[in-house]
């Protein structure tokens, strides 16, 4: 599982020019882009959930989980993009959407459960996501 995180000041998606998901904090949020591999699982997911909730990139080294900050939760398969090869990226590395799919709305959850407040995209549809970096702060996490 990766997932890249970027702080910041708002975000949106819009799916059909049509706004599915955003976030405006008082502050800082995040915008998670989620990338699924074949040996993720459902404890992948809420381990990186708490991974991301604990992140401290926000201001004066705090983490989402420390100020409540909302997260939009994007799924990403192209995190998994080979492109050591040729112009063309091979995708063989991200997980199919029967076992994608339920595990990027397990992360979702999971953050939830940790008391997030979650906006998320709609999984395998053309999305537009805009955002307002702030730093720029861009990490990205594996496990």
């Amino acid at each position: 599982m990766r997932v890249l995180v970027q702080r910041v000041t708002s975000a949106a998606v819009r799916v059909d020019g049509e706004v599915v998901g955003k976030i405006e904090p008082s502050g800082q949020g995040l915008l998670a882009l989620v990338g699924i591999t074949h040996d993720d699982d459902v404890d992948k997911a809420r381990r990186m959930a708490e991974k991301l909730w604990q992140l401290r990139i926000l201001d004066d080294e705090k983490s989402a989980g420390d100020v409540g900050a909302p997260v939009l939760v994007v799924s990403q398969f192209t995190l998994y993009a080979n492109t050591v090869k040729g112009r063309r990226p091979s995708w063989n590395a991200a997980a199919p959407r029967s076992m994608a799919e339920p595990l990027v709305n397990a992360f979702a959850d999971a953050l939830r459960a940790l008391g997030a407040q979650v906006e998320t995209g709609v999984f395998g549809a053309h999305m537009q996501v805009e955002l307002v970096n702030d730093g720029p702060v861009t990490v990205l996490l594996e496990l």
